[in-house]
C-alpha cells in the first residue's frame, strides 16, 4: 500500500529587510496584508534586542513571576519620547508608500497595534494613500495596565494610572478600489472586501481571545507571539474569496504565515533578523499542524483540536521544560 506524498508547503521565507524587498517587489502581486511591526523600531532595533535576550537592561520591561510561572516581556511604549513617535510615524509611511504599489486594488492590510500607538500608525497609513478602515479589536486578559502611582501604591490605593489592558486592536486599512464599486473590484482583482465566516457569519469586529497557549509558545519564544486560534480567523477573512497571497513583511517567527498554511492560503515571510528567520523554519509548520480541524471558519476553538501526531503531550513537555530551564539559567 504506497503512502501520501508529502504535502507541499505554500509558503515561501525570505531573509531580508522588508523596504529592501519591497522596492523590488512586482506591482499588483500581493493580494493581503497581515502582520505585528516591530514596535516602536526602537524595542527590536538590535541593541535592544541584544537586552532582552540577555535578559537585563533596556526598555523590555521583565515582569515578574506570578503564581510561579514566568511572565513574557513586555514593550514599554510610554517611554517614547516625541522624536521617537515621530521617527515610528515616519517609519509607517515610509514602509506603507513602498508597500502600496506591490498590492492590488482593494487589498487588506492588517496591522496589530497597541492603543497608545494605534493614531501614529492611522494617520502614516492615511497619509500614504491607504483607507482608515475599522480595527479589529482581539479581546484577552493581559497584564498591560492598571498599575497604582509607581512607589506610592499604598497613598493612593484605590487609583490606577491606565484602565486593564483588555484588548489589543488590529487594524484594517484598505488600498483604494480601482473600479466604482466592491463587486466589480471583485470580480477583477478578488479584492476589496472581507470573508465571512460562513454565509449567514458576517466578521465581527471582536473577538474573543486569550493568552498563546503552552503548546504553542512551546514552539517558539518568540516575545509577541500571537495565538494561533485568533490569527487563523483574521488570516482567512482578509481573502474575501479566498484567493490570493498574504504578506507578512515583518514575520517574526512565523504566526501569520502558519495560521495561511493552516486556512489554505499561499503567503509569503519576510525577516531580517536571522535568529526569528531560523525560529521561523522550525516554527511555522509545527505551529501549522495543531488544531487540524480549525480553520478560522468560527469563533470557537473546541477542545478536541488536538495537535498532530509530531506534537503529542511528551514532547510538548519536554519542550515547556528546556524553556524554563532556558529562562532560569539567564536570571542567574
Amino acid at each position: 500500500m504506497g503512502q501520501n506524498p508529502p504535502r507541499l508547503e505554500m509558503y515561501q521565507l525570505i531573509h531580508a529587510d522588508c523596504f529592501d524587498w519591497l522596492r523590488k517587489c512586482p506591482p499588483h502581486s500581493l493580494q493581503a496584508v497581515c502582520t505585528d511591526p516591530p514596535y516602536g523600531v526602537l524595542e527590536f532595533s538590535k541593541p535592544e534586542v541584544a537586552k532582552l535576550r540577555a535578559g537585563r537592561g533596556g526598555v523590555w520591561r521583565l515582569p515578574p513571576t506570578i503564581g510561579g510561572s514566568q511572565r513574557d516581556p513586555l514593550p514599554r511604549f510610554t517611554v517614547l519620547t516625541d522624536a521617537q513617535r515621530d521617527d515610528l510615524r515616519r517609519f509607517f509611511h515610509d514602509w506603507a508608500t513602498l508597500l502600496r504599489p506591490a498590492l492590488v486594488p482593494g487589498a487588506h492590510v492588517c496591522i496589530a497595534g497597541h492603543p497608545v500607538l494605534q493614531p501614529l500608525v492611522q494617520i502614516a497609513l492615511s497619509e500614504a494613500g491607504f483607507e482608515i478602515r475599522t480595527a479589529i479589536m482581539r479581546l484577552y486578559y493581559s497584564f498591560r495596565g492598571g498599575d497604582r502611582p509607581k512607589n506610592a501604591e499604598k497613598e493612593f490605593p484605590d487609583v490606577c494610572v491606565t484602565p486593564k489592558g483588555a484588548y489589543e486592536p488590529w487594524m484594517l486599512f484598505r488600498k483604494p478600489i480601482e473600479a466604482r464599486t466592491v463587486a466589480e473590484n471583485l470580480r477583477r482583482w478578488k479584492t476589496g472586501g472581507l470573508r465571512r465566516l460562513s454565509t449567514d457569519r458576517p466578521l465581527p469586529d471582536s473577538i474573543p481571545s486569550g493568552r498563546t497557549p503552552d503548546r504553542e509558545e512551546a514552539i517558539s519564544d518568540h516575545p509577541c507571539l500571537k495565538p494561533q486560534h485568533f490569527m487563523r480567523i483574521i488570516v482567512r477573512s482578509l481573502l474575501p474569496l479566498g484567493e490570493g497571497t498574504v504578506l507578512d513583511p515583518f514575520m517574526g517567527s512565523g504566526s501569520t504565515l502558519a495560521a495561511a498554511e493552516a486556512v489554505g492560503y499561499p503567503s509569503i515571510g519576510v525577516e531580517r533578523d536571522e535568529h526569528y528567520y531560523a525560529l521561523a523554519q522550525r516554527a511555522i509548520p509545527q505551529l501549522a499542524t495543531l488544531y487540524p480541524r480549525f480553520r478560522g471558519e468560527e469563533l470557537e476553538l473546541q477542545a478536541d483540536y488536538r495537535s498532530g501526531p509530531e506534537l503529542d503531550k511528551q514532547q510538548m513537555d519536554f519542550a515547556l521544560a528546556e524553556k524554563y530551564r532556558k529562562r532560569k539559567a539567564k536570571a542567574v
